[in-house]
């Protein structure tokens, strides 16, 4: 379990760039959360953006997640295929939660241990955003997990044609 809200792994593909990005392109969509046209799922896995260097994804979710991992990429093509550069990092409305909380947390503890002593509460202060932070890189982890098996699927190109 990584500490700290972030994976990465590099993949080597026999296919190239223009491959990859296309058959990427092909199961992602750009959802604009407005429109219900936009929301049609069929064949889409991620939602996101596929560039020309790279793509900025998330799995599809039927509800709302946390801690659902933004999947960061950059393809470099090789003469025998591509190379896929992939970071997995929390969104950034999930990682000002997180920190917000924990900082919350930790003036508070420092408040009661040394403020006005209650080592009682700092106790209770610190382990609440301990276990905040803790349950936070559990579900993190959990959800990279789960989007590294649909993103390995997907790169195994079992296509449909």
């Amino acid at each position: 379990m990584n500490l700290l809200p972030y994976d990465s792994e590099t993949l080597v593909s026999a296919l190239s760039k223009e491959e990859v990005l296309s058959h990427l392109n092909r199961v992602t969509r750009e959802v604009n959360f407005l429109d219900q046209r936009t929301q049609v799922r069929g064949d889409i896995v991620f939602n996101g953006l596929v560039g020309q260097k790279g793509f900025r994804i998330s799995k599809v979710v039927d509800k709302a997640d946390t801690f659902l991992p933004l999947i960061l990429g950059e393809i470099e093509a090789t003469h025998r295929g591509c190379i896929l550069f992939i970071n997995y990092r929390l969104f950034p409305g999930a990682l000002f939660f997180i920190a917000f909380w924990s900082i919350i947390l930790l003036a508070f503890t420092a408040f009661y241990s040394f403020l006005i002593p209650n080592y009682g509460y700092a106790t209770i202060c610190f382990v609440l955003g301990l276990a905040n932070y803790v349950v936070a890189m559990y579900f993190f982890n959990r959800q990279v997990k789960a989007s590294r098996k649909v993103f390995h699927q997907l790169i195994n190109f079992q296509m449909k044609d």
